[in-house]
């Protein structure tokens, strides 16, 4: 079993009289009631099986939970417990009794964020985090240096020095993507052959940034198949990393920000899993708003992921063959959240000539988890080196995903094993075999 993450000790613990939660949307009791802790989240739990403890399962979480209900205070342990949780969401896929776990994680987070008093240390690099990750035109900042880092090697050099002295920027600097040309993506693209179908499109912050390919190809696969692409300029965040880590008022900003420039009775493509699971939980978020409430419950009904979409209206444009072996990693957030496990599969199955296999433990999640790779490098890395184990011995010659943050933490898992497998986001296997866009 791995090492625990190393939690930051709290500035002032909250006084010994003083309840867990406040009455700003605290968990939901009814929802704590539901767990009959049957022990089904046991093995799918990452952090329970790299640790066995109880308190660091679901089940164990949603106990702390209840005591905090019942007037117990934020100690550092309840705190520590909470944090290390993965946010995965294999517990909803596997729990009988249909708890709602993600709600109850989520506002606990909410409570910890407002009330619980990080460390300096703590606090500033998760203020470093929100105030750069979300923001597209000031991650493009860190683009011109990054790049000139990896081309001089000083990448590698500093994560090196960074892992004894400052483990989670080391991860920052371990799990950069080597950058490409980013080449801007026009506001509209035609539909090829007749129109089928108008959307709008989600770049979003990390995508849009460092992976700007998965865009582009996202943008021709669905013109391949019919539909007119709408790409609002000056979109901005979704919310989803603030959301998951328990910025509530930040992300409803977010939320309301995107839905007032996502204007349009269409279908939002999205093709991240993380961005996907928050925007479809804007109606939830955004209940007690009476200005948004209704605008964004209609907004979540319409949005879909990319693979989801291209199934509900059927794929028509044909394919070319790709004589190769792959793999799918379902990303937590678009498999346990979104339930969107078939439909990139049944894409991928319909490529002349490709060869599909299946991961070994594939409802683990690879450790990416939004920022707990950052916030947690030690067990995200024994997380993604159990996944890259997989991926090679699954002997696939191509790894296929549906989100940045697995993207990065399994490339740099794998380069880490010592193993070689190439990398690519569902849409981009896609227009290989639709547009014949070389993989890379």
């Amino acid at each position: 079993m791995g090492h625990k993450p190393i939690h930051f000790a709290a500035t002032g613990a909250t006084g010994p009289a003083e309840p867990a939660f406040d009455h700003n949307n605290p968990p939901d009791a009814a929802l704590v009631d539901d767990c009959v802790h049957c022990g089904f989240c046991l093995p799918t739990c990452p952090t329970y099986r790299l640790w066995g403890e109880e308190m660091d399962s679901p089940r164990g979480r949603i106990h702390l939970i209840k005591t905090g209900l019942e007037g117990a205070p934020l100690t550092d342990a309840m705190v520590g417990h909470i944090d290390a949780c993965l946010g995965c969401m294999a517990c909803l896929t596997a729990c009988p009794s249909g708890v709602h776990y993600d709600e109850l994680l989520e506002a606990t987070r909410g409570q910890i964020e407002r009330r619980y008093p990080r460390s300096r240390a703590d606090r500033a690099l998760r203020e470093a985090i929100f105030a750069l990750f979300p923001y597209p035109r000031r991650l493009l900042l860190t683009r011109g240096p990054l790049h000139l880092a990896q081309r001089m090697g000083l990448d590698r050099a500093a994560s090196t020095v960074l892992n004894r002295l400052a483990p989670q920027l080391a991860a920052l600097t371990r799990l950069a993507p080597r950058l490409g040309d980013a080449g801007a993506l026009p506001t509209r693209v035609a539909a090829l052959g007749t129109p089928r179908a108008e959307v709008i499109m989600l770049t979003g912050c990390v995508q849009s940034v460092f992976f700007p390919g998965v865009n582009a190809a996202t943008a021709r696969v669905l013109a391949a198949e019919g539909c007119e692409v709408r790409i609002p300029a000056g979109q901005g965040c979704c919310g989803a990393l603030s959301g998951h880590a328990g910025r509530r008022e930040e992300a409803r900003r977010f939320a309301r920000d995107l839905i007032d420039t996502f204007a349009g009775d269409v279908p939002t493509i999205v093709n991240a899993a993380g961005c996907g699971s928050a925007m479809k939980e804007y109606g939830r978020l955004l209940a007690d708003d009476p200005a948004y409430a209704a605008r964004a419950q209609a907004f979540s009904a319409r949005v879909r992921d990319l693979a989801e979409f291209l199934t509900e209206i059927g794929p028509v444009a044909p394919r070319r063959r790709l004589p190769l072996v792959a793999a799918y990693h379902d990303a937590c957030h678009l498999g346990h959240a979104q339930r969107v496990r078939s439909q990139p599969r049944e894409l991928l199955r319909g490529i002349p000539e490709l060869e599909l296999r299946e991961l070994a433990d594939a409802e683990i999640c690879c450790g990416s988890a939004g920022i707990y790779n950052v916030l947690n490098p030690e067990p995200a890395a024994e997380l993604g080196a159990a996944k890259a184990a997989a991926v090679l011995a699954s002997g696939a010659e191509l790894l296929v995903t549906a989100n940045p943050g697995c993207l990065l933490q399994i490339a740099a898992a794998v380069e880490q094993a010592g193993g070689q497998v190439q990398l690519a986001h569902t849409a981009q296997v896609l227009d290989a075999a639709i547009n014949g866009t070389p993989l890379r």
